[in-house]
């Protein structure tokens, strides 16, 4: 410890023998950096807050109705390339900057500051700042006001023009799908006109149209079938049942309780009178009552009874008094009607039978001339199909774009707010002189001793015995006082001394008042 005390005053002593070289030392270096501190540019920044944000309750209504354009990932894109070099190209045309510019390396360098020195920093997810430094005060805010025009003319124009282009290439998408589908129906139904009897049917587009033929050659069949059995039941029916009743009575023979007997012939004939009234002469009751009375006209059941009482053909001996007579058997009647009716039938079934017939082989001979005749119809219908989906599936996308593009210019999707617009800065930012003032102080302080130490060291003389005797030599001795300093001339030496530090510290005090009062601080 004694010899870091002692080596302590050793340096102390030899800074204060050369203490005036120490005051011009810091003289020198608080003068030279204390010009220099004022001759740094002043720098002013100019800057401005944005809030952002999707409208909350549009945004979610329009979900799944209109084309979703995600205004959030929209917005981060913008904010990203709002330094761009085209955005930068534009700000420097808008404002004083291009005045500046002797050729394209200085364009050149000016991009590369302002990208540098535009900053835009996100305070949180839906608000920004954009800060920009520059000498001039109103240039550093026409540069933040015109970013902030250019970002809100890109958040709100761009997303209208890529809308209006999307729109467009859906119309003309649209225009040429509706060209298509119309020569493929075309083709379609040309195809269809041609082959109309071969090709499925709409109401089963799945079954082809020979498999329906043969099914409804099958079934005409079995139903003629079914007819002709009936038809040969009926006429076993009729050839079994007696077309005359004989009947006796007490009277004239023409006549039963009191009333005339009609034959069969005149019974049918009143009923076609009857039918006559009601029906036309094509109607196929009309029709069979006429067969019918033809049939009985050719009959010999119809001769009238013996009026002399004698039998009638097949009858029994009559008994006196008894007129025996015939009349029509109404079950015979019915039966032959019956058998009318189901005799047409069977001409009705055995002519749609021969139709489906001759229908369904006609198509095995188109399909055996033409066999991929159905599959180049399944063909050209799957083209159509898929040009309708796609051109359908347009129109909603068109009309998603529509209701989009409606929202974005009526009713503002994005929501723009400035919250700090740009102001011309009044006061510079840059540089910090009260701290640089501060820093020269010190430095020159810092300075004078540092210089008065180094050469104290660089001395070769000995100011103590104890020093000489450090080398090793022997000493006699030392002369302690070689004349003693007056102590006024000691104390003058001293307060010119604080003096001139006094001085250095008051102009360091001056110019820390002046820059206190030129930042309106004091």
């Amino acid at each position: 410890m004694d010899a870091i005390r002692l080596l302590i005053a050793q340096y102390l002593r030899a800074a204060w023998r050369r203490r005036w070289l120490g005051v011009i030392v810091a003289w020198l270096v608080c003068g030279l950096g204390w010009v220099g501190v004022y001759s740094i540019s002043n720098q002013f920044e100019s800057s401005a807050r944005l809030y952002v944000d999707a409208d909350a309750v549009l945004t979610p209504l329009l979900r799944g109705i209109a084309a979703d354009s995600a205004p959030t990932t929209q917005l981060e894109i913008i904010q990203r390339t709002l330094l761009s070099r085209p955005n930068l190209e534009k700000l420097i045309s808008k404002t004083d900057l291009d005045l500046t510019l002797n050729g394209p390396s200085d364009r050149e360098r000016l991009l590369g500051r302002l990208a540098t020195d535009i900053k835009v920093n996100p305070q949180t997810k839906n608000l920004f700042t954009i800060t920009y430094r520059d000498q001039s005060a109103k240039l550093a805010h026409d540069v933040v006001q015109t970013l902030l025009t250019i970002f809100v003319e890109s958040a709100t124009g761009g997303s209208r023009t890529e809308m209006e282009n999307a729109r467009r290439f859906l119309e003309r998408q649209i225009q040429s799908y509706e060209q298509q589908l119309r020569a493929a129906e075309k083709r379609r139904a040309d195809f269809r006109s041609r082959y109309i009897e071969v090709l499925p049917n709409s109401d089963t587009p799945n079954v082809p149209a020979l498999e329906t033929a043969r099914g409804a050659a099958q079934q005409a069949e079995g139903k003629l079938q079914d007819a002709t059995v009936a038809r040969d039941a009926l006429k076993q029916e009729v050839n079994t049942t007696p077309p005359m009743l004989v009947t006796e009575s007490g009277g004239s023979a023409t006549s039963v309780n009191g009333q005339p007997v009609k034959t069969r012939l005149q019974q049918a004939e009143d009923e076609l009178r009857m039918l006559l009234l009601r029906d036309t002469d094509a109607h196929p009751d009309v029709i069979a009552q006429r067969k019918m009375i033809e049939s009985l006209r050719k009959s010999p059941d119809e001769a009238p009874a013996d009026p002399a009482g004698k039998a009638a053909p097949g009858g029994h001996d009559a008994s006196p008094g008894t007129v025996r007579h015939s009349v029509p058997n109404p079950i015979y009647e019915q039966l032959k009607v019956k058998l009318i009716e189901a005799e047409s039938n069977v001409t009705t079934l055995q002519r749609q039978r021969d139709e489906a017939v001759s229908y369904r082989e006609r198509l095995e001979k188109v399909q055996h001339d033409q066999p991929g005749l159905i599959a180049e119809y399944q063909n050209m219908d799957r083209d159509y199909t898929v040009l309708r989906r796609n051109y359908e599936d347009l129109l909603g996308r068109l009309q998603s774009a529509n209701i989009a593009q409606a929202a974005d210019t009526q009713a503002d999707k994005v929501k723009l707010q400035v919250i700090d617009p740009p102001e011309i800065p009044r006061l510079p930012v840059a540089p910090n002189r009260l701290m640089l003032v501060s820093v020269v102080l010190l430095g020159g302080l810092l300075a004078g001793v540092g210089v008065t130490v180094l050469i104290g060291q660089l001395d070769r003389s000995f100011s103590t015995v104890d020093e000489l005797r450090a080398l090793g030599l022997p000493v006699l001795g030392g002369i302690s006082i070689l004349g003693l300093v007056p102590l006024r001339l000691r104390m003058m030496s001293a307060l010119r001394f604080g003096a001139a530090v006094a001085v250095l510290v008051g102009i360091y005090g001056g110019l820390m008042v002046h820059l206190l009062r030129s930042a309106a601080l004091i």
